[in-house]
């Protein structure tokens, strides 16, 4: 029996279908010649909502649109002394029966990053768990009111590491509030 199991484990590497790359302790990436898993935006829907924590630095804020003809629309801001540091806009989209999160990034003035006809994808990869693995990020939920988010971050030096943003719903924001007014 074992060599069987081994087997198909081998035959199922072969094909790609759990070749998956870890980047970081909790961050993923598609492997050569792996597609990304099955997905529909119906399985992340609990995403829906305001949600508000900690990462890179300062206060982060998350919103997502519920789920609406197959995608999702969302926002985020870091905030760092009471001053925005950078805006996204995100969309969250089936795509070719999976899924893709595709952002686009802006200065405090909103003066977009990068080209303006590309977006930053992050193809899905697999869900485990609670933890819907994007390329590169991971969305984990923690009961019905916390969020995990894994982003695997490369550096000047070409090295990887991983932030992770620790987020509440918005009924939980109130303990940010004086994080996010501070003038400094």
């Amino acid at each position: 029996m074992k060599i069987v199991s081994m087997s198909f484990l081998i035959f199922l590497l072969s094909l790609g279908i759990i070749a998956q790359v870890k980047i970081t302790e909790n961050t993923v990436k598609l492997g050569d010649n792996q597609t990304e898993a099955g997905a529909t935006i119906g399985d992340i829907s609990w995403l829906a909502g305001d949600w508000v924590g900690t990462g890179l630095g300062g206060v982060s804020e998350e919103r997502w649109s519920k789920p609406n003809g197959g995608i999702m629309v969302g926002t985020f801001r870091l905030i760092i002394d009471g001053k925005p540091i950078f805006y996204e806009m995100a969309w969250l989209m089936e795509h070719k029966g999976s899924l893709v999160l595709r952002l686009k990034h802006f200065s405090p003035v909103l003066v977009g990053w990068g080209e303006k006809d590309k977006t930053v994808d992050f193809p899905f990869v697999d869900r485990s768990g609670d933890k819907m693995r994007f390329s590169g990020l991971t969305f984990e939920r923690v009961g019905a009111s916390k969020l995990n988010i894994y982003l695997a971050i490369e550096l000047k030096d070409g090295s990887v590491k991983e932030e992770v943003f620790k987020m509440e719903r918005t009924k939980e924001r109130q303990k940010y509030l004086p994080l996010l007014h501070e003038n400094k």
